[in-house]
C-alpha cells in the first residue's frame, strides 16, 4: 500500500516548461496519438523509438527523474505480470524448461515481454505527463472543447469532461487515504506483510473504510457543487479562452513526425502496423 503514494496519475505540478505551456487539447491529441501508435507497433525498435520520443518529453517537462520512475514503480507488479505471461506462453524457439511449473521460456517469448514491458511503461509515463504538466481545470477545459462537435449526436460533452477530471484528481486523493488508513490499522497493531495471498487478504479490511470515504467525499463534492449553482454545461461561459500557439503547431508536427517513425522502423523490422 505505501507504493500507492508514489501514483503521480492526477497529480499536477506548477511549472513554467514547454510542456506546461502547451495547450491542453494539443496535449490530448498528442497523447491519443502516441498511445495509438505504440499499442498499433510491433517488434522492438519501433517500441524503442517510441520510448525515446516518450523520454525526450520528459525531459522537456522538468519534471524530477525520480517522479515518474516512482510512478512506474506503483505498476512493478503489472509489469511483471505481463513480463511473466507472454515469457511463458509465446512459442517458439526453447531456451529454457521449468520442470516444476511446466513451462516453455522461448526466445520470441522473451522478446514479446521486453516488447510489452517497454510499451506499458512507457504508456503509463506519457498519460503520468499529461497530467503533471495539466491543471485539473485546463485538462476539463481541453477535453470540452475536443468533445463540443459530438454534441450535435448527444453527447453531453461538459458532463463527460468533468467527470474525467473528477475521476483523475480522485487518484492521487484515495492513494492518500489508503496510506492513511494503513498507517492507522498500523498503530493499532495490524500487519501488512508475509507472502503474497496473506497481503491481499490483509488488505480486504482497509476497503471497507476507504469505500465509505471515497462515498462521503463523492456526497460533500456534489453538495457543494449544488450549492455553488453548477448545474451542467448549459450557458457555462469560460474565464480563460484556450488558443493554439506557435509551439502547439511545432508540437503536433514533431509527434506526427514521430508516428512516422515509428510506422517506418515497423516497416524495416519486417512487422508493419495494421
Amino acid at each position: 500500500m505505501a507504493l500507492l503514494g508514489d501514483i503521480t496519475l492526477g497529480r499536477y505540478i506548477p511549472g513554467d516548461s514547454v510542456l506546461h505551456r502547451l495547450d491542453p487539447r494539443t496535449k490530448l491529441l498528442i497523447v491519443l496519438v502516441w498511445m495509438s501508435a505504440a499499442l498499433a507497433s510491433r517488434g522492438v525498435l519501433p517500441v524503442a523509438v517510441f520510448c525515446t520520443f516518450i523520454v525526450a518529453t520528459a525531459g522537456l517537462s522538468r519534471l524530477p527523474p525520480s517522479l515518474l520512475l516512482k510512478n512506474l514503480r506503483s505498476f512493478l507488479w503489472l509489469l511483471v505480470i505481463t513480463a511473466l505471461l507472454h515469457a511463458a506462453m509465446t512459442p517458439g524457439h526453447l531456451l529454457w524448461h521449468v520442470p516444476f511449473l511446466e513451462v516453455n521460456i522461448t526466445e520470441e517469448g522473451l522478446q514479446a515481454a521486453v516488447v510489452f514491458t517497454l510499451r506499458l511503461s512507457a504508456v503509463v509515463t506519457a498519460a503520468s505527463l499529461l497530467t503533471l504538466t495539466t491543471s485539473p481545470l485546463e485538462l476539463t477545459d481541453g477535453l470540452e472543447r475536443l468533445l463540443r462537435p459530438f454534441r450535435r449526436l448527444g453527447l453531453p460533452a461538459h458532463e463527460l469532461a468533468m467527470m474525467v477530471s473528477i475521476a483523475l484528481r480522485f487518484i492521487p486523493v484515495l492513494a492518500e487515504e489508503a496510506e492513511r488508513l494503513q498507517k492507522a490499522q498500523m498503530a493499532r497493531g495490524a500487519e501488512f506483510g508475509g507472502h503474497p495471498v496473506a497481503r491481499a487478504r490483509q488488505l480486504v479490511p482497509l476497503l471497507v473504510p476507504l469505500f465509505l470515504s471515497a462515498f462521503a467525499r463523492a456526497d460533500r463534492l456534489a453538495i457543494a457543487m449544488e450549492a455553488r449553482g453548477y448545474r451542467g454545461g448549459e450557458g457555462r461561459t469560460q474565464f480563460r479562452q484556450l488558443r493554439f500557439l506557435a509551439m502547439d503547431g511545432v508540437a503536433t508536427g514533431i509527434c506526427l513526425g514521430g508516428c512516422g517513425v515509428i510506422w517506418w522502423t515497423s516497416r524495416i523490422s519486417g512487422l508493419a502496423m495494421p
